[in-house]
This record gives C-alpha cells, sequence and structure tokens, in this order.
C-alpha cells in the first residue's frame, strides 16, 4: 500500500458499541458456512478485521444487522480472491461459477454438494431480504446480479494485459467492487425506507454515485500493489497512468483530483437536500428517511477509508499472499476445469 497517500474525506467517523460483539459472532459464521479454514488461512482473515469494516460502516447497526454487514463483507472478500488465480484468467469459467450465485438470487437453494461461497451467499440473501420492502428486495437482486456478472469482465481484463479506458474501467470496476450493494444493506441496518420519488432525483442519484466511486477510488491506490501484483488491471491508477502516459506519482496524483472532486459534489449536493424534500412535499417520516441516507452515505466513505488504511490486508498482502500462484489460502468456489 503507497503509504505515503493521503485522503481527505471530511466525514465524522464513527464505530458501532457492538464490534466485539460482531468479531465473535462473524469469525464463528465464517468457520460454519466453511469461507475460512484454520491454521494460515484463519489467521490471515482474522487481521482483515471484517467486523471492524462494518462496524465503521454501518455505526448505528447492532447485533443481527452488525452481523448480516459484517457477514456480507467477509463473503465479499473471500469471494473476490477467489479469482486471484486461473479462474480469475478463464472468463468463461468465471461467468459459469458466478451464474451458480445470481440463480440463488432469482430463487435457487444451494444443493447439498455446494461450496462455501453458494452456502454463505444463500444465507446472506434470505437474511436480507427477510421482510424487506419488495422495491428494495427487487434492486438488490440487480446489484447482486451486477457484481457477479463483473466477475467474468474483470478477468477478461487480465488476459487483455493493458488497462481499459477510463469508461470501461469504471462500469467494470463499480460492478466487480460490489459498492453499490453496501449502501443498500446501509439502508436495511438502519432500518429506512427512502420514497423512490427520492431514490432516483437527480441529486440523490448523483451522491450515491460519488459515495461509491470515493470508495472504489481510495481503494485502488491503497491495493495498488497487491493488484498489480497479481496482474489486475481495473485499477485507477493503472488506468490513468496508461491514458496519460504519466508517471506513476503523476497517476496517483489525478487518482486523488478525482475523489476530490466526487466529495465536493457529494457536498453541494447534500445542500440541496432539504430543498429537494420540500419540493416533492415529503413527509416529515420521509424527510427523515432521506437526511438519514444521506447521513449513511457519508458514513460508508469515512468508515470504509478509516478501516482500509489499517488492515492488513492491504498493508501486508504483498507479504503474505505471493505474486505467482493462488491468491488465497482455501478454495472455498467450485469451478469445473
Amino acid at each position: 500500500m503507497p503509504q505515503d497517500v493521503e485522503f481527505h474525506l471530511p466525514f465524522p467517523v464513527s464505530c458501532s458499541p457492538d464490534l466485539e460483539g460482531a468479531r465473535r459472532r462473524n469469525l464463528a459464521w465464517v468457520r460454519q458456512v466453511g469461507l475460512v479454514g484454520e491454521g494460515r488461512s484463519s489467521q490471515w482473515y482474522a487481521s482483515w478485521d471484517m467486523p471492524r469494516l462494518a462496524a465503521l460502516g454501518f455505526p448505528y447497526a447492532r447485533g443481527g444487522m452488525l452481523d448480516l454487514c459484517a457477514d456480507a463483507m467477509a463473503l465479499f472478500f473471500v469471494f473476490d480472491d477467489q479469482f486471484d488465480g486461473p479462474l480469475g484468467r478463464t472468463p468463461a469459467r468465471a461467468a459459469t461459477v458466478c451464474q451458480r450465485m445470481i440463480d440463488i438470487v432469482h430463487g435457487a437453494l444451494p444443493g447439498r454438494d455446494a461450496d462455501a461461497c453458494a452456502v454463505a451467499f444463500a444465507d446472506i440473501w434470505a437474511r436480507s431480504t427477510d421482510g424487506a420492502q419488495p422495491g428494495w428486495v427487487a434492486r438488490v437482486a440487480h446489484e447482486w446480479e451486477y457484481y457477479f456478472a463483473a466477475q467474468a469482465h474483470e478477468a477478461a481484463g487480465r488476459l487483455r494485459g493493458t488497462p481499459a479506458d477510463m469508461e470501461t474501467y469504471l462500469h467494470v470496476r463499480r460492478g466487480i467492487a460490489g459498492t453499490d450493494l453496501p449502501l443498500s444493506l446501509g439502508e436495511r441496518a438502519a432500518a429506512i425506507a427512502v420514497p423512490p420519488v427520492a431514490f432516483h432525483s437527480p441529486e440523490l442519484r448523483i451522491m450515491r454515485q460519488a459515495a461509491i466511486d470515493v470508495t472504489l477510488m481510495c481503494n485502488d491506490v491503497y491495493s495498488l500493489e497487491k493488484e498489480e501484483a497479481r496482474g489486475d488491471m481495473d485499477n485507477l491508477v493503472l488506468v490513468i497512468a496508461h491514458a496519460r502516459r504519466c508517471t506513476r506519482e503523476e497517476a496517483i496524483a489525478e487518482a486523488g483530483a478525482e475523489v476530490r472532486r466526487r466529495v465536493v459534489r457529494f457536498q453541494e449536493l447534500a445542500l440541496q437536500v432539504p430543498g429537494l424534500c420540500a419540493l416533492l412535499r415529503l413527509t416529515a417520516q420521509e424527510t427523515a428517511a432521506v437526511d438519514r441516507y444521506v447521513e449513511l452515505m457519508a458514513m460508508w466513505m469515512s468508515g470504509y477509508h478509516a478501516w482500509q488504511t489499517r488492515t492488513r490486508r492491504y498493508t501486508d498482502a504483498p507479504h503474505v499472499v505471493p505474486a505467482t500462484g493462488l491468491g488465497y489460502f482455501d478454495r472455498v468456489l467450485g469451478a469445473e476445469t
């Protein structure tokens, strides 16, 4: 991780008081569903501190809702690592295994011989949708589908061997980052229902995209060494350096500028939200939900940033997982050879 890079995100950082409990429960869950084995695998996973990410990103969550967020974060990162090997360089195989995950979204149940990722995701999907509003379920089903389907296109990028243009990069990166999903889980954890007319307003949609991009762009800088060592192409720094034929330092500086532009835009639009609620004549309850939604987007940006600057996943990754061979300790995603 480039140690001298700092991003100024002017949003408060809070932490759920249920963090220690979530740590215990999350470790038990990943072992129960088979996502994490014993020995080095368990130690390496624990060093990431997924529950801390959940507690910082969703500081208002407690108990079962915090557990849901922590477990979902665990699945994201363990699943992602399954493509750090032959599977991640075979788009057709990646598409096949991800289709099985997509099928779960649309009603399929894991069979008796299902792999750990399928078992874990089926559990997360069931828990997140239990009692959820139909509109939220429909939206999040699409977000999961986008996340899983994008894995094949990241694999295609590795075969290409050169970074894509900015537009293509953003499309693939927003998919493989799955950063829509934490925001949606945040809505569930906060027990809010944003009125569709407000959720789909230009102000809130642009703010949501800014929050998504800030998260993944900062992450691209901090995970640069890990991803470059493994041949990943969908990284903002690599995309900028390739397009502009500039130095690594210049590309990192421009990545920082991309983040700052989105932070400023988020802040500008946040000032317009009260007027938007008044214009739409939202009720006091609806307005409170919108205000909470804006707050949780800001919390996710600051919380994720606070986590990623300390987790050993990025600070120690090149030394723990070799640049050649497999990028994981346990194979927990079934893939045909």
